[in-house]
């Protein structure tokens, strides 16, 4: 469960990727240690929203071909689904590539539509809506990118699986977990858990910095991750781009709660050197919260001095509205521009992800701030 496998790849040439992936997944036994004649599969891919794959915001339509290839080769009835943040399942699997390569491959597409309540015996979330496409799989594959995420710090195996809510689903956890990303970060370990991928493949071929998830930098990785225990991938990940877990909050939480893998002396890292793959100069999301451990009346007196809020660029604003219709506390409104009631943001930055202009910026209180500054 500990091994996650590197292999180096420089672009999205088709002719390059499925060698490359066989060369990934040979560490882990091949494809065939994980679909079996017959058995439904779902790709679980990134589909945050429509933009072209050139964005980096999804993942890139040609790795979901070549591992749609893969599943069928080994006999695998293959299905892609996700719930994106923004539009319809059709519009944005379409406008990013990935319909095409779903219809060009015989695969079917799954829209995430129908939820079903899971119950988990322990942790803290006792039950949990899952997408029934997820739960009707016989083998899923977790296909994520990495990216940075303005609230998380990074979204890659882990984050990814929280597409298996579907629709306003997610703004109900992320008001149910408030400004309180520990607890959000335990509620995507859990969830992850209850998913349980059978095999994670990281497109980390051109990923994602600055102002992740959906409004930062590509930027050249140049390299495929994978692994059986999404955790593993994560260190692995957070250890290629020069994160550490104090900076990843699903990182922090399983490291914190004792979850096995989140220490790169734990893994048994196959393929290249990670050494050699590191990405140099990997810029990562503004720090959004120093007052994590503060008690809380300090913390509550501190709280705009020690966060990060989102802003609006009033010049890039088109008032589409996409924002204030998603806003998990609803404390966004749109009149002749869009206003935040910063007494009701929980600062999840779902506004931010999800706007199709990157009209929203992350503006840091002057404690979190010099917080930032001195631990560079």
């Amino acid at each position: 469960m500990n091994t996650v496998s590197l292999q180096p790849l420089a672009d999205y040439r088709p002719a390059a990727i499925e060698p490359a992936l066989q060369q990934l997944l040979a560490p882990l036994g091949g494809i065939e240690s994980f679909v079996r004649p017959g058995q439904k599969v779902l790709l679980k891919p990134n589909l945050l929203a429509g933009k072209s794959p050139d964005k980096a915001v999804t993942t890139h339509p040609e790795i979901v071909r070549a591992v749609i290839r893969l599943a069928q080769t080994a006999g695998g009835i293959v299905s892609v689904g996700d719930s994106p943040g923004l539009g319809r399942p059709e519009q944005v699997a379409r406008k990013c590539g990935i319909l095409q390569v779903i219809e060009e491959t015989g695969a079917r597409f799954a829209p995430f539509t129908e939820s079903q309540p899971v119950t988990a015996d322990g942790g803290t979330f006792h039950q949990l809506e899952i997408a029934r496409d997820i739960l009707d799989a016989d083998v899923i594959i977790n296909l994520p990118k990495l990216k940075t995420h303005q609230m998380m710090g990074l979204t890659c195996a882990v984050k990814n699986l929280f597409g298996a809510v579907v629709g306003m689903r997610k703004p109900r956890l992320h008001l149910q977990a408030g400004a309180d990303k520990e607890f959000f970060a335990l509620m995507l370990l859990e969830l992850a858990e209850r998913v349980s991928p059978a095999l994670t493949i990281v497109d980390a071929v051109v990923g994602m910095e600055g102002e992740g998830p959906g409004s930062g930098d590509p930027v050249p990785i140049g390299v495929l991750l994978a692994g059986r225990d999404p955790v593993a991938v994560d260190t692995a990940a957070g250890e290629l781009v020069g994160m550490s877990a104090d900076q990843v909050w699903t990182w922090k939480v399983a490291r914190d709660s004792g979850r096995r893998h989140t220490r790169i002396e734990e893994l048994q890292l196959a393929g290249d050197a990670l050494e050699t793959l590191r990405c140099p100069a990997f810029r990562p999301a503004k720090s959004t919260d120093a007052g994590f451990g503060l008690p809380a009346f300090l913390r509550t007196r501190l709280k705009r001095a020690l966060s990060a809020r989102p802003v609006i660029d009033a010049t890039a604003c088109i008032r589409c509205g996409h924002c204030v219709d998603h806003c998990p506390p609803q404390a966004m409104q749109l009149d002749q521009r869009v206003e935040i009631d910063d007494r009701l943001c929980i600062r999840c930055f779902c506004c931010q992800e999800l706007c199709p202009k990157g009209a929203i910026a992350t503006k840091q209180g002057w404690l979190l701030k010099l917080t930032d500054r001195s631990s560079h």
